[in-house]
């Protein structure tokens, strides 16, 4: 918990506009802080001018295992502010809805968070609802460095190869842009990046962002008529096109989405930015299409160049490239049971670094890292989730040791 809480209590939020890597100075602060403390243990360690921490500890003698990966990114989302996070500790938590001190009548509230109950008597941290808690990662974070520690401080605990990877940038996207595989040198690795305990993901969405950009004409409104285009009514126009019962809140499990993330405009321009979602590949690409076509079909009502759409990729399902190593989900699974959890495989409805790594020739599934309602003021992780998560890596790489 205290390095948990030392982590949080660093701003390492990225930043979708810029265009340095990391996207953020302030993250480097975090990641000097992990070099350190990794030498400090005597773990060799780099941190390169991309921002990435890679860290390497040599097998015991005589045991020879696959080199066993673990990364966990620092950043943390720009959807709400990371900065002066203010933590609130609850020891044995009694299934009460939890008052988020900083922001007077908030509650963490089990009737609208059921996942409360299952962790009452448990050591809850929350957010005081001014920030987000930066769980997603820090708590992956903290939950490696603990290991680390672990077997640093245990030379009985046989291993074979192990290395560790640190990296900025995930929450927007880019977090192995630059990333070396190859200078990384793991025959598998694990993300510790997922949420409640037990959960276990090999395939992630297909996923896409989509910038509309709309071109309006001003007018002075008293001689408008038959002249004026009201960019933001186009905007909301070529929204209502999207079908609604495939935005976020209305969708679980496979089900993709459109998801309208910012809206920026005035009467002469607006801009819609969504992201786009399927675990399906075909699906992925229809999605895409409609956003076109859409597009399209508004240009065919206000006159051509009037609606712009520019879609990029961001990552593929990473299921084809951890298949054909499925021993890796595997081990964890028997990692997970050896620690008295029941696994959970599932897809994660969202993305990870492992995706991008899986595509790059380093298989990497999935593996819970206890927190909650990321990326918003109602995260919050348990203590007794973060100490699991911990015990599952070591059980790993035990079981390739072995």
């Amino acid at each position: 918990m205290d390095r948990f809480l030392r982590y949080v209590a660093v701003d390492t939020q990225s930043v979708e506009e810029s265009g340095s890597q990391p996207s953020a100075e302030k993250e480097l602060d975090l990641l000097r802080m992990l070099r350190d403390e990794l030498e400090a243990l005597g773990v060799e360690v780099t941190l390169d001018e991309y921002g990435y921490v890679m860290a390497r500890i040599p097998a015991s003698p005589g045991v020879k295992a696959p080199k066993i990966g673990f990364i966990a990114h620092v950043d943390t989302a720009p959807d709400a502010s990371g900065k002066d996070v203010k933590p609130q500790i609850i020891k044995d938590y009694d299934g009460s809805p939890i008052a988020l001190k900083g922001v007077p009548g908030l509650l963490l509230d089990p009737s609208e968070f059921p996942e409360l109950l299952d962790h009452k008597g448990e050591t809850v941290i929350t957010t005081d609802g001014t920030t987000l808690l930066g769980a997603d990662d820090k708590a992956g974070v903290a939950e490696i460095m603990d290991a680390v520690q672990y077997i640093v401080a245990h030379p009985e605990f046989r291993h074979g190869e192990i290395r560790i990877g640190f990296t900025p940038d995930e929450e927007i996207g880019r977090g192995v842009v630059k990333f070396d595989v190859k200078r990384f040198d793991a025959d598998y690795a694990y993300t510790m990046d997922g949420g409640e305990v037990g959960e276990l993901e090999f395939e992630n969405f297909n996923a896409a962002s989509a910038v509309i950009r709309i071109q309006g004409r001003n007018v002075h409104p008293g001689y408008a008529k038959g002249k004026m285009r009201n960019a933001i009514h186009i905007a909301t126009e070529f929204d209502s096109l999207l079908p609604v019962e495939q935005r976020p809140e209305y969708t679980e499990g496979y089900e993709g989405f459109y998801h309208l993330i910012d809206v920026k405009g005035s009467v002469e321009n607006a801009t819609l930015t969504y992201i786009i979602r399927d675990h399906d590949r075909d699906r992925f690409e229809e999605r895409k299409s409609l956003v076109l076509r859409c597009a399209e079909f508004m240009n065919g009502r206000y006159g051509e160049g009037t609606v712009k759409a520019e879609i990029r990729d961001s990552y593929y399902n990473m299921r084809a490239e951890v298949e054909p190593h499925y021993h890796i989900v595997e081990k964890a699974v028997s990692a997970m049971e050896k620690a008295g959890i029941k696994p959970r495989i599932q897809p994660i409805r969202g993305g990870t670094d492992g995706a991008n790594l899986s595509f790059r020739g380093l298989p990497c599934p999935n593996i819970f890292a206890g927190g909650l309602n990321f990326h918003g003021k109602m995260e919050w992780v348990s203590l007794e989730s973060m100490q699991k998560a911990t015990e599952v890596i070591l059980n790993i790489i035990s079981l390739y040791a072995e």
